[in-house]
């Protein structure tokens, strides 16, 4: 039953139950993104398993985020359970077997998985402000933050470097508005607070070295097959947006990175963003374009998107009508809502005139969905009934002593468990404000004798030995300095450092579409 150049998703049956035909996802067409929608306990996982297999067969890497730790099973060897055996006979997949699948485990917390970190100045100021829930006025301080950072030469590493900045910041707020506009006190005291709190949060895992490269998820083994990273995002759940963030900014360093391939025989990489909804709730309008901009023009650089959620509606027409490659399963048509989901889902498949679409989608069994691939020329095939065919790495969670074991022999063991602290904006302004106190304490320290000296000198004068006139001569210079105000070290050190930022527009640095640095 399998072909070559393509993916056996399952077999489809007829209106009298019978089967119709196998059905199948072009390898070529795989980049063209896709979607896998349904109710809760109508098999989405099930089928994002056997695509995530599929792909990595045919030698593809795929990243896959695990919600519920159900994903983990495809590391290990497939079991026996009575509901394969009676799908594989029920379809007849003669050419099933159980196996096991090159695995690489990510965490950004770094307990079922590697650590996955990035910068700060990679994260960029638009997906930082979105992680923030940053209003447009702190949106705005925040992207003058990257831009001193950038021009002034202090990397932005971890969450303690843009505290640092900020604080900077607003000690400074008067002669840095003159130069990169106004900068509210305010705006800035509400982006501390909002560090704290992603701080309470444990997004401080997320950001510091070594940085994850993409290359390290778009691997394959010796014997052809693409290794699968699964992103244990079972705790990162209970931080919504700083899930769907991450997922966003990975999606972002894949876009710049990459270069241009065109159409190839099979994607470089296949992502599947789990929960996709997140993504767009609450969303700005800017970042909703932004990332549309990005699904449209990624395909380009090999790199197919696939969005699993409950909900069609979850997904903002701009971005629906991106995705070729549709499998829905059952849906629910109790509210009004749901109802106008089910019309909205049969009206993006290619009708089939042997079943009504609509009423389909609400009568679909567990494992069961309808499926519509793009074909020759990239036109959408009629839609069709299908029965998913059943994985054949375990369906189910591995132990910790099996994930442990993965991780032990992965590729990237070692690369990214231990933290590295380089020098970076924190240590470089602690050191310039130690530097310019030490300098004031030294000078008010000078003052002070000074004008000890002139006490005593003036009580020890004798007139007639010509003191008057040198003390009347020292004096009198006093009184003409004391007519101009001169500024302190400090102020003359951070209006230096201003101008260093104003001169050094030629060391900014480049950034992409979402904000993120392009290496």
């Amino acid at each position: 039953m399998l072909q070559e150049g393509s993916l056996y998703l399952g077999t489809s049956r007829n209106p009298d139950d019978s089967l119709n035909k196998a059905e199948y996802l072009a390898l070529k067409y795989g980049n063209r993104h896709g979607i896998i929608t349904g109710a809760t306990g109508t098999g989405k996982t099930v089928t994002l398993q056997v695509l995530a297999e599929s792909f990595s067969e045919a030698g593809v890497p795929v990243f896959a985020s695990d919600i519920k730790g159900d994903l983990s099973g495809i590391a290990t060897m497939g079991e026996p359970k009575d509901w394969i055996t009676q799908r594989v006979q029920q379809i007849g997949f003669t050419d099933y077997g159980p196996s096991e699948f090159p695995v690489i485990f990510w965490d950004l917390y770094g307990e079922k998985g590697h650590r996955v970190r990035t910068t700060v100045a990679e994260m960029g100021p638009l997906l930082l402000s979105r992680l923030m829930n940053a209003t447009e006025a702190q949106e705005g301080a925040l992207n003058i933050a990257f831009k001193i950072a950038d021009e002034g030469g202090l990397p932005l590493l971890d969450m303690k470097d843009l505290q640092a900045l900020l604080t900077y910041m607003a000690d400074h707020a008067t002669e840095l508005s003159s130069q990169f506009g106004l900068i509210s006190k305010a705006s800035i005291a509400t982006l501390q607070r909002g560090l704290l709190i992603l701080e309470q949060q444990g997004a401080e895992n997320f950001f510091g070295e070594p940085a994850l490269k993409v290359t390290d998820i778009m691997r394959t083994t010796n014997d052809g097959r693409g290794a699968i990273s699964i992103l244990a995002a079972d705790r990162l759940m209970m931080n919504p947006r700083l899930y769907a963030t991450f997922l966003l900014w990975l999606l972002s360093e894949l876009f710049e990175e990459l270069p241009e391939v065109g159409d190839l025989d099979k994607p470089k990489l296949v992502f599947f963003f789990d929960e996709a909804h997140l993504l767009f709730n609450d969303a700005p309008k800017v970042l909703i374009e932004r990332v549309e901009q990005v699904v449209r023009l990624i395909r380009s650089k090999g790199v197919g998107v696939y969005f699993v959620t409950q909900n069609p509606l979850d997904v903002p027409e701009t971005v629906l009508a991106q995705l070729g490659n549709r499998v829905q399963h059952a849906l629910r048509a109790y509210t009004p809502r749901e109802q106008k989901a089910v019309k909205t889902a049969a009206d993006t498949f290619r009708p089939n005139p042997a079943f009504d679409c609509a009423t389909a989608i609400t009568q679909l069994g567990i494992g069961e969905a309808l499926v519509s691939t793009l074909e020759a020329k990239g036109i959408p095939s009629m839609v069709e009934r299908t029965l998913i065919r059943p994985p054949s790495g375990r369906v189910g969670p591995v132990s910790d002593a099996e994930r442990q074991k993965v991780m032990n022999l992965s590729p990237v063991a070692g690369q990214y468990d231990a933290d590295l602290d380089a020098e970076s904006a924190y240590e470089i302004l602690t050191a310039r404000a130690k530097k310019a106190a030490e300098a004031e304490a030294a000078k008010r320290e000078a003052e002070t004798g000074a004008t000890a000296d002139d006490s005593a000198a003036g009580r020890w004068t004798l007139p007639g030995f010509g003191d008057e006139a040198k003390d009347s001569g020292e004096r009198t210079t006093t009184k003409r300095a004391g007519g101009y105000q001169r500024e302190t070290v400090i102020e003359a050190a951070m209006k230096s450092a201003a101008r260093s930022v104003a001169t050094s527009v030629g060391r900014a640095l480049v950034r992409g579409i979402l904000g993120s640095l392009r290496r």
